[in-house]
């Protein structure tokens, strides 16, 4: 396509309000993100009721802030791309509904965007990078293995069977006492710790190499603090936040080194909340040189929910012809 494509990205899926402006799948003219972390901090997560309602709230004030820093008017934009799945039904129905009566008073092509394929877009934005490539996306609601072959075209090769890793990253830092979101405040709180102090299991899932399964880690950690407890002994909590990071990521580097062996993958990529993490970083780098393979991080900046990741994914979208109609409607679960 010769022509610029202005693409008008919307999220609210979880706990963030999002909107940007993304030119052509990669340049990012604007991406304004209204938290709600501090609302949600003291319930020790997201209650999903308080999130939906401060989407209403934002939802406006975010679109004209992304469209106001991109110097431009919804006139100006070519497609409006929305997360309508998975996520929390309601707060993912506040912008659904949004998009679908902004894409009907502005004409413009309306395009539901899958939330999990948006961290796997979220690659593309202000770089060069392309597919094929082997994907691990981690958040707080998802950890999948995806072979991505093309723009679209993406083959689960392991997911979670129970826990996300971002999940237990929270449940753990709760029973710590250090707060929400927990992957932050675990890895802060690990930069001070002695990762090799306690060992905590790493679950293999027999016939199902690729899966993942954090419960059981989540569970023995909680089951370590109750006993040191009952036995009167201190715990210290750096050395339980740093074992405990440890065996996440040694899960999930030993499951994507399986990936990259399987199908051969030249090129490795993060995706998601958790590819912000310091510790994960440096096992994939490790990774890549031990594999002799290339390997590439999103910008922290996009590696949480965002709605630049959802633009750039409308965009590609667009150019497949994949355009949505007023029949659509938000879905807690993924079609993947």
């Amino acid at each position: 396509m010769s022509k610029d494509v202005l693409t008008l990205g919307i999220e609210t899926s979880c706990d963030e309000t999002s909107a940007a402006v993304v030119l052509n799948g990669r340049k990012v003219l604007s991406n304004i993100i209204f938290s709600q972390i501090e609302a949600h901090k003291k319930f020790g997560g997201v209650v999903p009721e308080l999130a939906s309602r401060a989407h209403l709230e934002k939802i406006c004030y975010v679109v004209e802030e992304a469209l106001k820093k991109a110097n431009l008017s919804i006139k100006e934009i070519n497609v409006i791309a929305v997360t309508n799945r998975p996520g929390l039904i309601g707060a993912l129905l506040v912008g659904v509904s949004y998009a679908k009566g902004l894409s009907y008073a502005a004409k413009k092509p309306l395009i539901g965007v899958n939330h999990i394929a948006g961290h796997i877009y979220a690659n593309f934005l202000e770089t060069n990078f392309s597919p094929p490539f082997l994907c691990l996306v981690v958040s707080g609601g998802h950890s999948h293995l995806f072979r991505v072959d093309d723009y679209g075209k993406f083959k689960i090769l392991g997911k979670t069977i129970d826990d996300a890793a971002g999940e237990a990253f929270d449940k753990v830092a709760r029973a710590l006492g250090l707060g929400y979101p927990g992957g932050p405040a675990i890895q802060k709180a690990a930069e001070a710790g002695n990762e090799d102090s306690i060992t905590f299991p790493v679950a293999q899932i027999k016939g199902s190499e690729l899966d993942f399964s954090f419960s059981g880690l989540k569970t023995a950690v909680l089951n370590y603090l109750n006993q040191q407890r009952q036995k009167g002994i201190m715990v210290k909590t750096e050395d339980v936040a740093a074992s405990f990071q440890k065996a996440v990521v040694k899960a999930l580097a030993e499951n994507t080194r399986q990936a990259v062996m399987q199908i051969k993958a030249d090129t490795l990529a993060l995706a998601g909340g958790v590819a912000a993490n310091k510790r994960l970083r440096q096992e994939f780098l490790k990774l890549s040189q031990d594999l002799g393979i290339k390997v590439h991080f999103p910008p922290v900046e996009f590696c949480t929910d965002n709605a630049a990741m959802i633009a750039c994914a409308g965009y590609y979208y667009f150019l497949d012809g994949k355009i949505s109609d007023f029949s659509l409607d938000a879905y807690a679960v993924s079609d993947f």
